[in-house]
C-alpha cells in the first residue's frame, strides 16, 4: 500500500480533484491514489467519473459492509485467547490498534479457512439477553453501597410495568369530526415525523390511507381501516410533539393545543385496538403495518411492556413473509416487510438494552442475510426525491448505529464472553469499536453532521441532534470498561492512591465527556419524545449514576466538567415537561428513573462541596 507521503500533492483539493470520498465528507483530500485519508479509513479511492454512478446511499453501504467485517474480524479474535496480558498501569508502548493488527494477521489463515467451510456465514448484530449494560446492572456497582437510598427503594422494571392496569376501551363508537382539510395536516406531520424516521409507508399507500379517511372508509373490519386509524393516531402524536426543543414549546396556548392532539390520537388509537383482531388473524403486509404501528403508539404511552409486544408480533409476521413470499410478490411489498423488519430490529433492540430478559423475536438472529432499504425511486416515502433520499439515509444511518450498538453491547458486555473486565483484551476492542464508531460518523451527509463538545455549534437539523446522541450514548459505553476498571478493578475512591497512567486517565474523561455531552445535549427530539421517552428516562438515569461513581474518585474528578453539577437540573425539567404532555398516568419506572436522577444529582452536588 502506498504511504501517505508519497507522490507530490496537488493544490486546491477541496473541490474537483479531491476523491469522492473527501468530497462527500468535505475534508481535504492530498490527491494521491489512493488518498491519505482513504489510506486511513482503508475504503474505496475513486475520482472522476466513477462518482456519478455512486450515490450516497451506495458510499454509506460500503462504509456500512466495511464496518461489518472488521466487526466480524474482532468477534474472531475475542474467541481466541490472548497473545499476553498487559497492565493498564504500566502499558506497552504498542498501540492497540497495531496490536490488534498484529493478531488479526496472525488469525487470517484459519478465519480464512473457517469462511470456506461456511460461504454463507456472517456474524449476527445480536443484543445478548441478560447483558450487564443495562442501568439496573449499574446500580449494582459497589461503589453505590455509600448510597444505600438509591438502592432501598428501587423495584424492578419489568415488575413496575408488569403491575399497571390495562388501558381502557371505550365502549361508544368512534365518529370522526375531522374535516379534510385537517385529515390533510395530520397526514402531513405523521410524513415529516413518524414516517421519516421510519419510512415504512409509501407515498401511495399514504394516499390510500387519505382517500379512506376523506370517504369514511372505516365501517369494515379490515386491516386498511386499521391501519388507516393508527396512522391518523400516529399523526397526531407527532402533531404534539412537533416543535419541543426550545422552552417556548411549552407556555399555555401550546399546551391546549398539544391536549386536543393527544386525546384526539388517543381516540384515533382506542377505534383501531377494536378492529385489531384482523391485523392479528391475517398475514399480509398490511396487518404486520398494523402491528407496527400498534407497537409505535404503545411506545409513545410508555408502555414498554405492550410496545415490546407487538414489536415481536410484527417481527413475527415479517419473518414468515420473508421466509414464504408469495409466488407473485408485488416489489413494492417486499419493500415495506424489510422495512417493517429494520425498524423492528431497531427499536426491539432499544428495549432490550434496558429490559435485557426480555425474550427476543429471533430477527436480530437472521438481520445479516435481509437487504438493507432499497433504492429510493423503487419505494418513494415522501412527496419529492429529496425528502425521500434524506428519509431513507437517515435509516440506513440509524440501522447501522444500532447495529454497532448491539455490537458493542456483545464484544464487551456479554454476560459470560464480554471482554469489559479482561484488562488483557478490553483496551484493543475499545480501540477498534472506537475507529468503527468515527467511520460511522465520517461518512454521514452533511444534513445530518454534528460537532461534538461543551461549545459545540447546533445541528443543522433535529435529525442531526438525535443522531449526535447516539454517537454520544455509543461512545460512552464503547469506552466504560476503561473506568469500570478503575472504580471496581481497585477498589474504590482510595484507587487515587494509586499510580495511573495518563492514557487511561484519558480514557476514562473520553467516556465521561460522552455520557455528560449526551446528557447536556438531550432536547425534545420529536423522535425521542414520541417513540423513546422511556428508554431515554432509564438511559439518564445510567449515565448520572456513572457519573456519580465517578466523582468520588478524585482522579476522576479531576478530569471531569464542572458542568455536571447542571446536568441532574436540565434532565429533570425535561423529563418533567414530557409527562406533563402525557396527561396520563406515565410510566413508574420512568418515574422511578428521575428519582433516581434526582437523588444521583444531589449526592454530586454533595461531593463537590465538601471538596471546597
Amino acid at each position: 500500500m502506498p504511504s501517505e507521503q508519497e507522490g507530490p500533492p496537488r493544490k486546491r483539493l477541496r473541490t474537483s480533484h479531491a476523491c469522492d470520498a473527501c468530497r462527500l465528507k468535505k475534508i481535504r483530500c492530498n490527491g494521491n491514489h489512493p488518498c491519505a485519508a482513504c489510506v486511513r479509513s482503508k475504503e474505496g479511492c475513486t475520482y472522476g467519473s466513477e462518482a456519478n454512478s455512486r450515490g450516497k446511499s451506495d458510499i454509506i453501504l460500503e462504509s456500512v459492509l466495511r464496518v461489518e467485517q472488521m466487526l466480524l474480524e474482532m468477534s474472531t479474535i475475542l474467541k481466541s485467547p490472548p497473545a499476553r496480558p498487559d497492565s493498564l498501569a504500566n502499558p506497552s508502548p504498542t498501540s492497540p490498534q497495531s496490536c490488534f493488527s498484529e493478531h488479526r494477521t496472525q488469525d487470517r489463515q484459519r478465519r480464512l479457512q473457517s469462511e470456506q467451510n461456511s460461504t454463507c456465514y456472517l456474524e449476527n448484530a445480536v443484543l445478548d439477553s441478560m447483558h450487564t449494560s443495562t442501568t439496573e446492572s449499574i446500580l449494582q456497582w459497589p461503589h453505590f453501597d455509600a448510597f444505600p437510598s438509591l438502592r432501598n427503594d428501587c423495584i424492578s422494571n419489568f415488575e413496575l410495568e408488569q403491575s399497571r392496569p390495562p388501558i381502557k376501551i371505550q365502549n361508544k363508537n368512534f365518529h370522526s369530526y375531522v374535516s379534510n382539510g385537517d385529515i390533510s395536516l395530520i397526514l402531513d406531520v405523521f410524513n415529516r415525523k413518524v414516517n421519516f424516521w421510519y419510512p415504512t409507508m409509501s407515498y401511495s399507500q399514504l394516499e390510500a390511507v387519505h382517500t379512506a379517511l376523506a370517504d369514511n372508509l372505516l365501517e369494515d373490519d379490515t386491516p386498511e381501516s386499521c391501519l388507516a386509524l393508527l396512522t391518523m393516531a400516529l399523526g397526531c402524536a407527532s402533531n404534539m410533539v412537533d416543535g419541543l426543543t426550545t422552552q417556548a414549546a411549552f407556555n399555555d396556548e401550546t399546551q391546549v393545543h398539544r391536549s386536543r392532539n393527544k386525546s384526539l390520537g388517543d381516540m384515533y388509537f382506542d377505534a383501531a385496538l377494536k378492529k385489531l383482531h384482523v391485523a392479528h388473524t391475517e398475514i399480509s403486509p398490511t396487518a404486520t403495518h398494523c402491528l407496527f404501528f400498534i407497537a409505535i403508539y404503545f411506545a409513545f404511552l410508555a408502555r414498554p411492556l405492550q410496545a415490546w409486544e407487538y414489536i415481536n408480533c410484527a417481527a413475527t409476521k415479517c419473518l414468515l413473509l420473508l421466509s414464504y413470499p408469495p409466488r407473485h410478490e408485488i416489489a413494492e411489498d417486499q419493500e415495506r416487510i424489510r422495512r417493517i423488519f429494520w425498524s423492528c430490529y431497531i427499536l426491539e433492540s432499544d428495549y432490550l438494552a434496558e429490559l435485557s430478559g426480555l425474550p427476543q423475536s429471533g430477527i436480530a438472529r437472521i438481520e445479516s442475510s435481509v437487504q438493507l432499504p432499497g433504492a429510493v425511486t423503487s419505494y418513494p416515502t415522501h412527496a419529492s426525491d429529496y425528502e425521500t433520499e434524506q428519509s431513507c439515509l437517515y435509516f440506513l444511518a440509524c440501522i447501522s448505529m444500532r447495529r454497532l450498538l448491539n455490537r458493542v453491547h456483545q464484544l464487551l458486555y456479554a454476560r459470560d464472553t464480554g471482554a469489559s473486565l479482561n484488562v488483557a483484551r478490553f483496551p484493543y476492542v475499545v480501540a477498534e469499536l472506537s475507529h468503527q464508531l468515527d467511520e460511522w460518523r465520517n461518512v454521514l451527509p452533511a444534513a445530518f453532521a454534528f460537532s461534538v463538545g461543551y461549545d459545540c455549534e447546533p445541528t443543522a437539523t433535529e435529525a442531526g441532534g438525535f443522531l449526535r446522541q447516539r454517537y454520544l450514548t455509543c461512545r460512552s459505553v464503547i469506552f466504560r470498561p476503561y473506568l469500570m476498571w478503575m472504580l471496581s478493578g481497585v477498589g474504590g475512591p482510595e484507587y487515587s492512591n494509586t499510580s495511573v497512567s495518563d492514557d487511561v486517565l484519558a480514557h476514562c474523561k473520553v467516556c465521561l465527556d460522552a455520557c455528560l455531552l449526551h446528557i447536556l445535549n438531550l432536547r425534545g427530539f420529536g423522535q425521542t419524545v414520541l417513540v423513546d421517552s422511556w428508554i431515554c428516562s432509564l438511559s439518564m438515569a445510567g449515565g448520572m449514576l456513572v457519573l456519580l461513581a465517578a466523582c468520588r474518585v478524585p482522579s476522576l474528578k479531576r478530569v471531569m466538567s464542572h458542568k455536571v453539577l447542571s446536568a441532574g437540573t436540565h434532565l429533570q425539567r425535561l423529563f418533567e415537561d414530557w409527562q406533563q404532555l402525557s396527561g396520563n398516568p406515565y410510566s413508574p419506572s420512568a418515574n422511578q428513573a428521575l428519582q433516581i436522577i434526582r437523588a444521583a444529582d444531589k449526592f454530586i452536588k454533595v461531593e463537590y462541596r465538601e471538596e471546597r
